[in-house]
């Protein structure tokens, strides 16, 4: 019975979805896939994407996770110029594994991230989720950060927080957008794996 209830409110979510969270999912699911395929696309698709779910994330009331598709959005204009430019060997940057420095400092912007996040949302906002929004959305701050840098880790922390995110938006009645971070994390996982691979080949 409880599975049927599940099942139907689902059903009712999709059919409630609205026609621009249907562009803003097709849109993210083409990076994702261009980011796994190591795709500079990743960023143009990426972009029209994160502003899209700037407006949808206000009317929802997430936040921080309207702030971090802002972050997403200024970090895809670096990320386009940074997978794009060439060395003086004419190569582009190559996938590499993060250095002990970059964990540190990545576990150091997590928790800032995390912490700054937590306390607005907290004390200035009307949001009903401010732990488990500040939670993903730092997450995904630093997995986007590694990205723009073409570190294997970022997919690391692109499946965490497309696992605690997936709740987060059924939660919300974003139910097409809970979908859609499904599929990334399917993506995320063939893409870490894909990267390795590279890294791999590439020794």
């Amino acid at each position: 019975m409880l599975t049927i209830d599940i099942f139907t409110t689902f059903y009712q979510n999709i059919i409630a979805t609205t026609p621009l969270e249907f562009v803003a999912v097709f849109f993210g699911l083409l990076s994702v896939w261009y980011a796994r395929n190591e795709k500079i696309l990743v960023y143009p698709t990426g972009l029209i994407n994160v502003g899209l779910y700037v407006y949808i994330c206000l009317i929802a009331k997430l936040y921080a996770d309207m702030g971090i598709n802002i972050f997403y959005f200024i970090m895809s204009i670096y990320g386009w110029y940074n997978w794009g430019r060439k060395d003086e060997n004419k190569k582009h940057i190559p996938i590499t594994y993060c250095s002990v420095k970059q964990h540190i400092f990545n576990l150091l912007l997590f928790v800032f991230s995390f912490g700054v996040l937590y306390y607005l949302l907290k004390n200035y906002t009307d949001s009903t989720v401010p732990l488990l929004d500040s939670l993903t959305t730092a997450i995904f701050i630093v997995g986007m950060w590694l990205q723009t840098l073409k570190k294997i880790e970022n997919w690391i922390y692109w499946i965490v927080g497309d696992l605690l995110v997936i709740p987060l938006f059924l939660y919300k009645n974003l139910a097409l957008t809970s979908v859609q971070f499904m599929v990334f994390l399917i993506i995320a996982i063939s893409g870490y794996f894909e990267w390795r691979k590279k890294i791999k080949y590439a020794k």
